[in-house]
């Protein structure tokens, strides 16, 4: 882990040297250390916001990003990466700063719908034609069924895949602890490769060719689907879960860098009505229920989902199913 903040940390720094000299003016510099299916959405967003900022303030600015499995983004920033927003995967990444000191409490309550700005769910990629006839989470633990979903101690994705999952065999065998455990070893016993990051689950999946379904964001499939319409289908199981990206300001870095006015603007934009859109354009819900409706033709508003707080919220959800020892590591290693 050292040695990706490491890297990291050069990136960044080769970012804020990029086009020094250019006679450009940049202002000033707010870095995003994001999970790594938002790249191509941060990519659009900062556009929007730089010129939403230069229009309101008159304050040229430069935004860089980085992208990487939400846990690991977080613990990047705990070992040094100067971030200014943490835009990740789950809440409990970002609390990860908090409990360090790093953000301060009730960062949740500083920005509306618990500082999550949009949504997604958990949805099925599979091949073109469906050959498997992958249609619900039990089709998955079939024999000769290839599952790819990445690692849930590094990928926040995982997370909820994990939880989407849990939630389908605990309707299913109304309750029954070990019943639930033995369907979920037979889920990962059939996983093929278990990559840190959800965009890296993605490539080995489309890019690569391996698997027969791919657990993944609803917003990583449309943007498979889009790339390669004719090679891959999306397939909505009959339980998902209502998958909550968190965002918040590192308090700590954003003062020292002089960017907390900023960097609580770059994250507050993400409601306007233009982010809001921005963002179902790239395949993430909106939470502004007027402008979820206007991609209704794109999103399955009908699913049922599930909540992390069915499970008692993240911390719990991490002590039970994720921590060292854990839920997971008892279903994985056994």
């Amino acid at each position: 882990m050292k040695k990706l903040t490491v890297i990291l940390s050069a990136l960044i720094s080769l970012f804020l040297l990029a086009g020094c000299g250019s006679g450009i003016s940049r202002g000033r510099v707010l870095i995003n250390v994001s999970y790594d299916p938002t790249r191509e959405f941060y990519e659009a967003y900062n556009d929007l916001f730089r010129a939403h900022w230069l229009e309101t303030t008159g304050e040229p600015v430069t935004v860089g990003q980085s992208h990487g499995g939400s846990g690991a983004q977080a613990r990047s920033v705990l070992e040094g990466a100067d971030a200014d927003v943490v835009t990740l995967a789950l809440a409990h990444d970002v609390s990860l700063l908090e409990h360090d000191g790093m953000i301060r409490p009730g960062w949740e309550t500083e920005l509306p719908l618990d500082a999550a700005p949009y949504t997604s769910v958990i949805v099925f990629l599979v091949r073109a034609g469906n050959p498997k006839d992958i249609q619900d989470w039990d089709d998955l633990v079939r024999p000769g069924v290839d599952v790819i979903t990445p690692d849930p101690k590094s990928s926040g994705g995982a997370c909820w895949n994990f939880l989407a999952a849990w939630r389908f065999a605990q309707d299913r065998y109304s309750g029954d602890e070990q019943a639930i455990r033995d369907f979920m070893a037979a889920l990962y016993a059939n996983v093929l490769i278990m990559d840190s990051g959800a965009r890296g689950a993605t490539t080995s999946f489309v890019e690569n060719g391996q698997g027969d379904v791919l657990i993944a964001w609803e917003n990583e499939a449309l943007m498979s689907l889009g790339s390669y319409p004719d090679e891959f289908e999306l397939v909505t199981p009959s339980v998902s879960i209502l998958a909550q990206p968190s965002v918040a300001v590192v308090d700590e870095n954003a003062e020292k860098n002089g960017n907390a006015d900023l960097a609580f603007g770059y994250l507050s934009y993400l409601y306007a009505p233009e982010a809001q859109r921005l963002a179902g354009q790239y395949g993430y819900r909106p939470t502004d229920p007027d402008i979820l409706a206007e991609f209704s033709d794109v999103f399955r508003l009908d699913v049922t989902l599930c909540t992390v707080a069915e499970f008692g919220g993240w911390d719990a959800v991490y002590e039970r199913f994720f921590s060292d020892g854990g839920v997971f590591d008892e279903i994985y290693t056994g």
